[in-house]
């Protein structure tokens, strides 16, 4: 994404205490939230499937490595008492109204970006921990947890970046130059954390893709 679209230009800065966002940052909070809201209802349904027939084989239960079934029934996948997607279906379905709220022209008060901000903070806390579960306890991948693990590390990047310079999140003036620098190479952040999360996949698993090839 170019930065000067991706994130907001000057003119949409606060204005009466809302704050709007550009066409490019509207789209990527409607299209992450459509993918995570949609991955999260396809492994509720999928877990429920599972729940009311034993016998049942997940759609995305291909091999004993990429096996949503062997996830799903893990005391992890219900770390508060019900199925994680659930609070998926709930926090993207908020991103999705965010992003469809921006398309239609909406401004939202800084006390709404701050609340979406812990919500996506809070969310790659979630994944972080899941990602390791998944990988060294579990030892399986769930594709539709991996869409999830796709997402959520642009999605709480952009929406921070978006924060901090409209002055949602307290920032030093004194840094200011350095953000500008970040948000100019904005596409790094992504691409680490694709980086490092791949790498670990590829490692934890590396007996097994070697049989493929």
């Amino acid at each position: 994404m170019d930065a000067d679209q991706d994130l907001d230009t000057a003119a949409d800065r606060s204005w009466r205490g809302v704050v709007g966002a550009g066409r490019a940052m509207t789209w990527f909070l409607v299209i992450t939230g459509a993918l995570g809201f949609l991955a999260s209802f396809t492994l509720t349904y999928e877990r429920f499937k599972l729940f009311t027939d034993p016998g049942y084989v997940p759609s995305c239960s291909l091999n004993p490595i990429i096996s949503c079934g062997n996830v799903m029934t893990k005391p992890q996948a219900a770390v508060f008492g019900f199925p994680n997607p659930l609070m998926g279906i709930a926090g993207f379905a908020v991103v999705l109204a965010v992003g469809t709220g921006l398309l239609a022209g909406a401004r939202y008060g800084r006390w709404y970006w701050a609340g979406l901000q812990l919500g996506v903070t809070f969310g790659l806390g979630l994944i972080c921990w899941l990602i390791s579960q998944s990988l060294y306890s579990i030892g399986a991948l769930c594709p539709y947890c991996m869409v999830v693990w796709v997402i959520i590390f642009p999605m709480f990047w952009y929406v921070t970046l978006h924060n901090l310079r409209h002055r949602v999140l307290p920032f030093p003036e004194r840094w200011r130059g350095g953000l500008d620098d970040v948000i100019t190479l904005h596409w790094f952040g992504p691409l680490l954390w694709y980086l490092v999360v791949g790498g670990m996949v590829l490692i934890r698993f590396w007996s097994y893709w070697k049989t493929l090839f």
